[in-house]
């Protein structure tokens, strides 16, 4: 889109806005389930702004445009932003205010602040009618920005619903459902309604195409001991879907249909929502039948049972040595002098990840930048953005892979052509951070926020740093984001349990010249029982070399050194039998030779 059409369609909201009387808009980046990733009828604040990052949200009044997002966007955000009249709000940074402050110091009492009421969990709304109306501000949940303005938008996504197989999954979904009506129980519930797409696909077995890299459908799901409920569209479930949910005592009803259904519950019902994860207007139609507390099936997703921990470790396995395959031909590429680009590198990736036959999906679009552009935190090559890589820079490569039966998710920085001391240097404080967390032993309780600081020490030692967190939760054949833990500076409050996937990747960037970052999964395991309790430790997943020409172990301890030696026997070990040729045995024979105190 032209930065015409976008100051041509705010100018479009803006006059609605004056006919509703509203002062403010705020436009969040999300879909009626608060989804993270979400599917193009959903995208609201890309048809306003022209910004594609996936976190972030576009304010509009009368006189100024503003959009917040992370530091995983700021590059990007401002230079999809330029030319379009919005100003950038760098969230997360002290001197930035928030979308209410903003709002409060900028508007006039009794003005009003509207937005979908179905765009905005039940705490987010809570907090923010809490601020503005302290400051004689009212907020409308009922105003639509785009009613006249997106008259081409696309429909709801309608990919077929598909079972995913035990083998995989590991537990039936009657358990499932038992058990989160279990834990609705302990919050004083006898029901639970569910808007988040992982957590149903996750405890009914299915999964779709509805969302790009996330293989979940669009629906609404009411579990209550007489039976459930999901709504959607019933053109994506056919005769074997519906028949194996109502094994299970699902029924089907229209997606449509679901605030009319939960508006005539029984006045005494007891419906437990996540007041994280349920928007405001699910929670007004529920009124007095609401029982706000947690969600009744985030933690059970998140650790993982035997036979998905078995199948992630396979997934890895063939991830591994794809991921081999496309690292040695980017070199052989740029060694034969042959036109190499960042959209090429994400197809090299795909071609070798594909050839497995549980290969599903991308798990994420894939970051491959070079150079200045590998310091754009979450950048995606376009056709005008797509740099050559040549000899001279670091390539910046994260990605990963959907799999029947599992996740995955990694970043290798490599160097092309030889690297500057500085560079090695650079790489070395993160590896050293990385290494941190991986040989963590920790106690029972302890939560990722405890840990992050290990991670940021190296850097932080050299007035160095990264502003995004060190670690996510990722699904089992599911999205590559997900909760309740993380390693993070904000605590969220959930502690890393055996079985759980986390991700662990410090990185640091330095805009205009280049980024780094490596990342691996890692499981938490049991490590010990002593007279303190239990203590825990991190297993690491991820099979694939580190760059040995990044490392400096002049700066390394000899543990440090040690690890990494270890790890590369390891991947070695493993991955060579599922190397195709005597070639790339060679190549990760060479990959994963010990470093020794020359490598400086």
């Amino acid at each position: 889109m032209s930065k015409s059409d976008i100051t041509a369609r705010i100018v479009q909201v803006r006059a609605a806005m004056t006919e509703a009387s509203v002062a403010a808009v705020i436009i969040p980046h999300t879909d009626y389930h608060l989804s993270e990733y979400i599917a193009d009828h959903w995208q609201a604040r890309r048809f306003l702004s022209g910004f594609t990052g996936s976190a972030g949200t576009l304010v509009i009044t009368h006189d100024t445009a503003l959009l917040w997002t992370d530091s995983r966007y700021f590059l990007q955000a401002a230079q999809q932003l330029e030319g379009t009249g919005i100003e950038l709000m760098k969230d997360g940074l002290i001197q930035t205010p928030s979308i209410a402050q903003y709002l409060i110091h900028h508007l006039d009492k009794g003005d009003t602040v509207g937005m979908d009421g179905m765009l905005m969990s039940v705490d987010a709304t809570y907090e923010l009618r809490r601020e503005l109306e302290e400051a004689g501000l009212r907020l409308d949940l009922t105003f639509d920005p785009l009613k006249g303005v997106w008259n081409d938008r696309p429909s709801l996504p309608d990919s077929k619903v598909f079972v995913h197989d035990t083998k995989y999954a590991g537990q039936e979904a009657r358990e499932k459902v038992a058990n989160v009506l279990d834990n609705a129980a302990s919050q004083g519930a006898t029901s639970v309604f569910i808007s988040a797409l992982d957590e149903i696909a996750w405890i009914l077995n299915i999964r779709a195409r509805d969302v790009a890299c996330n293989p979940v459908a669009t629906s609404f799901l009411y579990l209550s001991p007489e039976g459930g409920v999901l709504f959607i569209d019933a053109a994506k479930i056919d005769d074997n879907v519906k028949s194996y949910l109502a094994d299970n005592n699902i029924s089907v009803m229209p997606y449509d249909g679901v605030r009319d259904y939960i508006e005539r519950l029984p006045s005494d019902a007891r419906v437990l929502i996540s007041t994280s994860q349920t928007a405001s207007e699910i929670d007004r139609a529920l009124g007095n039948r609401a029982v706000r507390g947690k969600s009744a099936a985030a933690m059970l997703k998140a650790v993982k049972n035997p036979v998905q921990i078995q199948g992630v470790r396979q997934a890895m396995l063939r991830d591994g040595a794809a991921m081999c395959q496309a690292l040695k031909e980017i070199e052989d590429t740029v060694e034969s002098g042959s036109r190499l680009t960042e959209m090429s590198v994400a197809d090299i990736l795909t071609k070798y990840r594909s050839r497995n036959d549980l290969y599903f999906d991308q798990s994420f679009e894939t970051i491959a930048g070079f150079g200045p552009h590998g310091a754009i935190v979450h950048y995606e090559a376009t056709p005008e953005s797509d740099a050559e890589i040549t000899k001279g820079n670091l390539l910046l490569i994260d990605s990963g892979a959907q799999y029947l039966d599992g996740t995955t998710d990694i970043t290798r920085t490599i160097s092309i052509g030889q690297p500057t001391d500085e560079q090695r240097h650079d790489f070395t404080l993160v590896m050293k951070g990385h290494i941190a967390i991986a040989t963590a032993v920790f106690p029972e309780g302890t939560r990722g926020a405890q840990l992050d600081a290990m991670a940021r020490m190296p850097l932080w030692r050299e007035g160095k740093s990264y502003l995004h967190g060190t670690g996510h939760g990722v699904g089992h054949f599911l999205n590559v984001h997900e909760g309740p833990q993380s390693i993070r500076l904000n605590d969220t409050l959930a502690p890393l349990t055996p079985g759980m996937i986390t991700s662990n990747e410090p990185g640091l960037y330095l805009s205009g010249r280049y980024g780094i970052r490596c990342e691996n999964l890692v499981l938490t395991v049991k490590d010990m029982t002593t007279e303190f309790g239990e203590f825990y430790k991190f297993e690491t997943l991820t099979l694939c070399p580190f760059d040995r020409s990044l490392f400096d172990t002049s700066i390394m301890r000899p543990d440090e050194i040690e690890w990494v030696n270890n790890y590369h026997a390891c991947v070695r070990e493993r991955l060579m039998p599922l190397m195709p040729s005597d070639e790339m045995r060679s190549w990760l024979i060479e990959k994963t030779e010990p470093l020794t105190t020359d490598n400086n």
